[in-house]
């Protein structure tokens, strides 16, 4: 069976970002914990990877974080 969560440092290593980011999307609402195990944060695999797309795609066209964030959060 795959794996289908993932904890930050994987997202950082996978996705070249800083752990620093991915806290910053999370606690803006941008990625979602699906569960935590003691002091660690998990995530859903399949979320982060389109979460992901979606904020690049929108970012290149020009939208700040706090748009693509009501942007996200309408389409839920």
């Amino acid at each position: 069976m795959a794996k289908t969560l993932i904890s930050p440092i994987e997202i950082s290593k996978k996705y070249n970002l800083s752990y620093q980011t991915i806290n910053y999307y999370t606690n803006l609402g941008l990625l979602k914990v699906r569960r935590r195990e003691g002091n660690n944060r998990l995530y859903s695999i399949r979320e982060v990877r389109s979460g992901l797309a979606r904020i690049s795609k929108l970012k290149s066209q020009g939208y700040s974080l706090h748009l693509i964030r009501g942007i996200l959060l309408k389409g839920q």
